[in-house]
């Protein structure tokens, strides 16, 4: 089955529409298809491209470069190591490390920031290539998964699967004509690409920041005519809280997901009148699988006997399913009555204590429901005694110690759920897309 470039389609349907708006300009469907067909991408169908570039609009030209040829795009995050990096790179035909050049007759112009899409010169009729159909089923890139726990794995998503899951996404979340989704999110993670994706199958404006930076993403937030949606993750929704973001005027929805949600979080957004909408993905299914709760309309989601969150569906990865189609997560859930899905943690990161299982983001979202509490990381330790010891590290707003937080954990949790020790830090380590690196903290924490 074969399925027309998105862009192309994009383009033709709204010309003269915003479709990526950065710091430096902002580019129409037709100004964004000239220059992405016009771009010298020394590729051929089927060949793998890595992009190893900033996450600004040269990424994004050169991703839907990568496209409109039918080659496989793989994009490298910058932050990367450099052996990891090169390993990646020496596994593509094609390394793109910088902006890639247009020839000058497909050249776009250039307007300021935030320019009105209404002054594309129409005395200057497009002539765009003709459209380039690709097999559905194909890969269209290669993501690498987070690797909150080992290195990342090399992920073929195809154009089949990214369409579903823009389709699901839609109707999820709604789909107007006028969306502008402010995406700060690395574009090297499926989170950050499903936005540049989704945009160019609906014909939708993108903002893209280069970088989550607190200010500037407040700023755009507070704009009248700013996003209508954001893609955000637990650390930075909390940076914009405490920075003051309330009541964004344009914003319908802040599509939160890439970690645990502590339910203390939430109730901050709310009062702070933020549309938050949460949302349970993963790199194998093409970002989102369930989101407000219920499983998109194109997965189906089960729950294995030992827990474990299985997934099925057209957003599915083919080679990360299993033999009977059904892709293993890792993750730990529950579904309610309703059918709306409950992740309770990961597999590998539950406490095993004096025989008791203890699911780490249980005992942290109680953690972070005490006032001085900004995050906690929860994880076990080796015990002599009980196997393994619950232990936390914590970031503090305000001033508390370490028996006061115990204290606080002992009257809302099982005594074997409660912290044995609580060591304090400056930050948590995460990865770029948010999720937390437990491995990082398996050491002991100071007596």
């Amino acid at each position: 089955m074969l399925v027309e470039s998105w862009l192309y389609r994009a383009a033709a349907a709204r010309p003269a529409h915003p479709a990526l708006v950065t710091a430096r300009r902002t580019l129409t469907y037709a100004q964004l298809l000239e220059t992405a067909a016009g771009a010298d991408l020394p590729a051929r169908p089927g060949d793998h491209v890595a992009l190893a570039l900033p996450h600004g609009e040269a990424f994004a030209v050169a991703l839907h470069a990568c496209l409109l040829r039918g080659a496989i795009a793989v994009p490298i995050d910058p932050r990367l190591g450099e052996a990891e990096r090169s390993a990646r790179e020496g596994r593509c035909a094609v390394v793109v490390r910088e902006a890639l050049p247009v020839a000058p007759a497909r050249r776009a112009p250039a307007p300021g920031p935030g320019a009105s899409s209404s002054r594309h010169d129409s005395s200057a009729p497009v002539r765009p290539p003709a459209p380039s159909w690709h097999d559905l089923f194909a890969a269209a890139l290669i993501v690498h998964t987070s690797g909150s726990t080992c290195a990342g794995t090399p992920v073929a998503l195809t154009y089949a699967n990214w369409l579903w899951s823009a389709l699901g996404s839609g109707v999820a979340l709604g789909h107007p004509r006028d969306e502008r989704w402010l995406c700060a999110l690395p574009l090297s993670h499926v989170g950050g690409l499903s936005v540049l994706l989704r945009a160019a199958i609906g014909a939708t404006t993108v903002i893209l920041h280069e970088r989550f930076e607190t200010q500037a993403v407040l700023e755009e937030l507070a704009r009248p005519g700013g996003p209508t949606a954001v893609s955000l993750v637990p650390t930075t929704l909390r940076r914009l809280l405490d920075a003051g973001l309330e009541r964004p005027p344009a914003l319908r929805t802040a599509l939160l997901g890439g970690a645990p949600v502590p339910p203390a979080l939430l109730d901050r957004a709310r009062e702070a009148g933020v549309p938050v909408v949460t949302t349970y993905g993963l790199t194998e299914a093409c970002s989102q699988v369930a989101t407000g709760g219920a499983p998109l309309f194109c997965a189906r989601v089960r729950i294995a006997d030992d827990g474990e969150i299985l997934v099925s569906g057209p957003t599915v990865a083919p080679a990360a399913a299993g033999p009977d189609g059904w892709l293993r997560t890792g993750d730990l859930g529950e579904l309610a009555a309703d059918g709306a899905l409950r992740v309770t943690g990961r597999a590998a990161d539950t406490i095993v204590t004096g025989g008791e299982n203890v699911a780490p983001t249980d005992v942290e979202a109680v953690l972070e429901c005490h006032p001085a509490v900004a995050e906690a990381a929860v994880h076990g330790r080796p015990d002599p005694e009980w196997g393994e010891a619950v232990v936390a590290t914590v970031v503090l707003r305000a001033p508390a110690t370490e028996a006061q937080l115990i204290a606080h954990c002992t009257a809302h949790l099982a005594p074997y759920q409660a912290p044995k020790a609580i060591a304090f830090a400056g930050d948590l380590p995460r990865t770029p897309s948010g999720k937390l690196r437990r491995a990082a903290l398996r050491v002991p924490c100071a007596p």
